[in-house]
Parts: C-alpha cells; structure tokens; sequence
C-alpha cells in the first residue's frame, strides 16, 4: 500500500499585537512543504507562482513585487503586511493526501491550528478573510467545523458574493466579522464565470477577466 504523503504547512502564522485583519486559508502547494519551488515562486505564504493574491494586491496597492524565490520578494511581502495590519493564518496544519497536488477536497486526516486561540491573543484582529468559502475543506468550512466544537454561532450579516457573518469570541467576547472572498486561484475561474455580476461586467467590457472581478472584490476588504 502506497504511503500517503504527509503535507504539512511551512510557515508558522504571520501575526504580531498590532495586526487587525486575518487572511485565513488552508495549506500552500505541497512543494512548499518539501522545499522544491519553482522558478517565479516566493518562499512566503501565498508564494506560490500559480496564485492570485499577490498579484491582486500588486496591483490594488501598486506595491511593485518582485515574484521571484529571493529574500527582497519574501521582505516585501512582510513589510506590505505589517504597514497595512495585515496577518496570515491559515487553519489547516496538516492533512494527508493520496494525490500529491494542491486541492483542499483532497486532504484527509486534516489537523486544524486553534485559530480562536491565536485570535484570544492577538486580540486587535477584527475581521478575517478567508481565501474561499464555504464548500468542503475550504477555509470558512473549516472555521464553521473550529466554531461549532466551542458552541460559537455565525450570524449572517450579507448573502452577496462574498459572503460576511459575525461572531462573538467565546472568551474574549471580541465581535469578529468574517468576509469569504473568491478564492485567489485558478481553480475558482469556473466560480467567477458563473456569477451574474461577472457577466454584466464581461458584456460592458469584453477584455474584463476574473483577475480584474477579483481585484474590484478584494479592493474592499484590503
């Protein structure tokens, strides 16, 4: 029997006392886990060279990245983050896989970091955005999965793309809203595509595409 290949995340949480707002994903590509990046990749959360948030955020915030595998990508990245209040942690520590590939519906045995244990120390953090929604082992599933084992309620605030509820830390009784944007990959194109918002835009402006929808999406929250 084939042994199953154990992706677990490279990168602690990037958080400090003054961070107010969470990006909260799964894992990164399994080739972060194993150190073979490749060429155009930054050895940093959300490094990889086939992903959007960075590029998304290049272009919001004109930050003019390096996307590259060198120490100045990976510090411009931290600085950007740290100006800005921003935090990464994802919730998925590890999980197994049969398949070495990076889809969240393909990890088992999947152990969760405690993220209402980080938000319980880092009490500045009102908002979490989460790089995905609500469909299986995608982040917002995830944390509904962490909510539900400590009776915490999600309230919904908006049923719009992307979708916002609220919740009441259980200890520190903080309320933390949390938004579910589009995911930042490939993989969610199809998602996109399919949104009648994206097809009215698509109709006024042929050359409109799914990374201009996301960076109109992700220009709100950032």
């Amino acid at each position: 029997m084939q042994k199953k290949f154990q992706h677990t995340h490279p990168y602690e949480p990037f958080i400090d006392e003054f961070t107010e707002k969470l990006i909260v994903g799964t894992l990164p590509p399994p080739r972060f886990t194993t150190g073979d990046l490749k060429a155009g990749d930054v050895n940093f959360c959300y490094g990889s060279r086939d992903g959007q948030l960075w590029p998304i955020l290049d272009k919001i915030f004109n930050l003019n990245l390096k996307f590259e595998t060198t120490l100045e990508a990976k510090e411009q990245r931290k600085t950007f983050l740290r100006k800005r209040k921003i935090g990464v942690c994802d919730i998925v520590a590890s999980a197994e896989r049969e398949k070495i590939d990076a889809s969240d519906i393909g990890m088992e045995n999947i152990q969760l970091r405690n993220v209402l244990g980080y938000l319980e120390k880092y009490t500045k953090v009102t908002t979490l955005l989460f790089t995905g929604g609500n469909s299986k082992n995608g982040p917002e599933y995830f944390f509904r999965k962490l909510l539900k084992e400590h009776n915490v309620v999600l309230h919904l605030i908006s049923n719009n793309v992307p979708r916002i509820h609220e919740f009441k830390h259980p200890t520190t009784k903080t309320t933390i809203r949390t938004v579910s944007l589009i995911a930042p990959s490939g993989a969610a194109n199809r998602a996109v595509g399919s949104l009648e918002s994206y097809k009215t835009m698509k109709k006024e402006n042929p050359k409109f595409n799914t990374l201009d929808f996301r960076i109109l999406q992700y220009k709100n929250y950032f």
